[in-house]
């Protein structure tokens, strides 16, 4: 009597044999697309274009930039608020559900307390004025 996780077993890699095939015709059609590429284009170097090239801008100087530690402080400020945002998407789901109306709204009252004391806080060090 044979035995029929077999025919299971065959049927299982068949079906990831399309799989396998459609990954293979994906890698051959990126590879023969990057050699036509590399086959058609014109390869004339210049000076010009053998320059960094950064936004538009001729490279003349140091290549080191400063940047002011304030631009970390209002994306760390940002974070913190977008972080808010998605919390508050699902709180305003469980709100609406059947007996977790109070216990939901004090816990989102007490976390919108932590961030009002973070945000009085940055008010307070002067991080929030623009210089």
């Amino acid at each position: 009597m044979p035995e029929p996780t077999v025919g299971l077993a065959a049927d299982y890699f068949q079906s990831y044999s399309v799989v396998g095939l459609l990954a293979v015709v994906g890698v051959l059609f990126v590879a023969v697309a990057f050699g036509a590429g590399h086959l058609l284009r014109p390869v004339v170097p210049t000076p010009e274009k053998l320059l960094t090239y950064e936004c538009g801008v001729d490279p003349v100087g140091d290549g080191w930039a400063h940047t002011q530690v304030r631009y970390y402080v209002y994306a760390f400020l940002y974070v913190i608020f977008a972080v808010d945002s998605i919390f508050l998407f699902p709180w305003a789901t469980v709100f609406a559900d059947p007996g977790y109306g109070a216990t939901t709204l004090v816990e989102m009252f007490i976390f919108l307390g932590f961030l009002a004391v973070g945000l009085l806080y940055a008010y307070r060090k002067g991080v929030l004025s623009w210089t």
